[in-house]
């Protein structure tokens, strides 16, 4: 099982794109973030950012938040620190946000560093952010409905990222360094043993081929404070987290949420923008 389990973890790191995220500015409701973040694991993005969520305090429902198990959730104090953040490294800003200069998201680049801003439930993209943003995008909406939940709306936008990477052939190959897919498989597959090793300030070693953690590195958890935990080697199961799965989608390149719960977290669709409060 451990060897099945490391090899999904590796073939999901290979088609990580640490250049492409998300904005989560404001978001409230825990089951819109719990979905969002389920979409950003489902198109290779493994690191999403956020101002406030949930009021400040980010709670996901067990049931349908297993994404933020395998999804960095970057909190920041305000949205210039977010976007200082995606600023600096290099990412062009696309602002979902119904706005006269607006245009179809289809016919925006994601192939190079993108960020894409998500507006809240009540109110959207904050006139902030979308005066910031490189370009305001929408969804074309042809129905007598005007707006898609934020959760839908983000899955629409970023699988057409996925949609236009795939087609660029930046799947083909991985974007993180086998260091950096080391490391964060090592953070999934043993996650109480890789934070006493980062508290202790040691790197995150190689797991060996079937994900367990090399003998040397046991022996270094030993003599940490604490001493042996059970269950972190070999077969520390990431404190019951379920074996990823191919999840939904004939392609098995798609990186997916391994619950297999079905996504019940989008909502009916409400008045606003196209990308209004839902």
């Amino acid at each position: 099982m451990t060897a099945r389990r490391y090899h999904r973890i590796q073939q999901v790191l290979r088609h990580r794109q640490p250049d492409l995220t998300l904005l989560a500015e404001d978001v409230h409701k825990p089951h819109n973030l719990s979905a969002m973040l389920r979409t950003a694991d489902a198109v290779g993005i493994g690191v999403v950012h956020a101002t406030h969520p949930t009021g400040g305090v980010a709670t996901f429902n067990a049931t349908s938040a297993s994404a933020e198990k395998w999804v960095d959730l970057v909190v920041h104090a305000s949205l210039e620190d977010a976007l200082t953040t995606v600023r600096a490294a290099g990412m062009r800003v696309y602002a979902a946000h119904l706005a006269d200069d607006a245009v179809d998201f289809r016919d925006v680049d994601y192939v190079g560093p993108t960020c894409v801003v998500f507006g809240n439930e009540r109110h959207g993209v904050s006139d902030a952010a979308a005066a910031a943003a490189d370009a305001r995008i929408v969804i074309p909406m042809l129905g007598m409905v005007q707006s898609l939940n934020v959760s839908v709306a983000t899955a629409v936008v970023m699988f057409e990222a996925q949609r236009q990477r795939r087609e660029a052939g930046a799947y083909a190959a991985p974007q993180l360094t086998a260091t950096e897919r080391d490391a964060a498989a090592v953070r999934w597959m043993h996650p109480r043993a890789a934070a006493r090793l980062m508290a202790a300030g040691l790197p995150l070693p190689t797991p060996e081929t079937d994900g367990a953690l090399p003998e040397h590195v046991r022996a270094v958890l030993a003599r940490l404070p604490g001493g042996p935990v059970a269950g972190e080697a070999p077969h520390d199961d990431a404190e019951g987290d379920p074996d990823p799965g191919t999840g939904g989608g004939a392609d098995p390149r798609d990186a997916t949420d391994p619950d297999p719960e079905a996504d019940r977290d989008a909502a009916a669709p409400r008045a606003g923008g196209s990308f209004g409060p839902s």
